[in-house]
């Protein structure tokens, strides 16, 4: 039963746009992100890759028809880029304690956002990320990001994890903390869109946070817009 300490949250590998039928089409990306009716969205590959690295969504649309804003970012891959190394933290009714950007090691250049919020009298801190493809540049990766898993607020470790393992051979096991998070961490499968096998998108709850509902957003947009389906869930934090 839903509770007053209860959030909304989404993540979702947007494809830079680009959907399952190859055609780049912003404005089915953000149909679909207004589906998720989110109080919190982590979006991976926001911006092309090459060239101006500019953003591929019209950020003003989404707040329009969403009511989602970006957490405000200092540093940015490119001067016309939405995210950092393609993350974006959407949020709204919420207000931003603290945002920071931060490199992640490996051989690919991959990075993660960490965003301390306060929704009313609920405190959460979100770290959204896109890990890299190779096991070992995960691995060093998770190692990194477990530092910023807070000891005392509730923590949220979201995105595309680039991981369908569970168990020792998974390479999101540095994460592990006191609660024993990524035991405790539901999957479900999320690529590719047309017919998902693999749970390469995850919600995990960490310190006081409890993941429930976790689900892939399924839709006929959804199953169009990108190569991954978007994950959704409800977050209980313990205030």
């Amino acid at each position: 039963m839903p509770s007053s300490n209860d959030l909304i949250i989404g993540s979702y590998n947007v494809h830079k746009a680009v959907g399952t039928d190859r055609r780049r089409d912003p404005q089915r990306t953000i149909a679909v992100i207004r589906e998720l009716e989110a109080d919190l969205v982590a979006l991976q590959e926001v911006d092309r890759r090459f060239g101006d690295r500019r953003g591929i969504l019209d950020l003003a649309e989404l707040e329009r028809t969403t009511g989602l804003v970006p957490v405000p970012l200092t540093s940015r891959k490119g001067a016309l880029a939405h995210g950092w190394h393609g993350n974006l933290l959407l949020f709204r009714g919420a207000d931003l304690e603290e945002a920071r950007v931060i490199d992640l090691p490996g051989l690919e250049p991959r990075g993660a956002i960490v965003a301390d919020l306060r929704f009313g009298d609920l405190p959460i801190r979100v770290i959204a990320a896109h890990l890299g493809l190779l096991k070992n540049s995960r691995l060093q990766q998770a190692r990194r990001l477990a530092d910023e898993i807070s000891p005392d607020r509730p923590t949220l470790m979201m995105g595309d994890l680039n991981e369908w393992r569970q168990g020792p051979g998974c390479s999101l096991m540095p994460l592990k903390t006191g609660l024993d998070a990524v035991e405790r961490a539901a999957t479900v499968a999320s690529f590719p869109a047309g017919r998902p096998m693999l749970p390469l998108d995850r919600i995990i709850g960490c310190t006081r946070a409890e993941v429930l509902d976790l689900a892939p957003h399924v839709s006929p947009l959804a199953r169009l817009a990108s190569d991954h389906l978007p994950i959704r869930a409800r977050v209980r934090v313990d205030a």
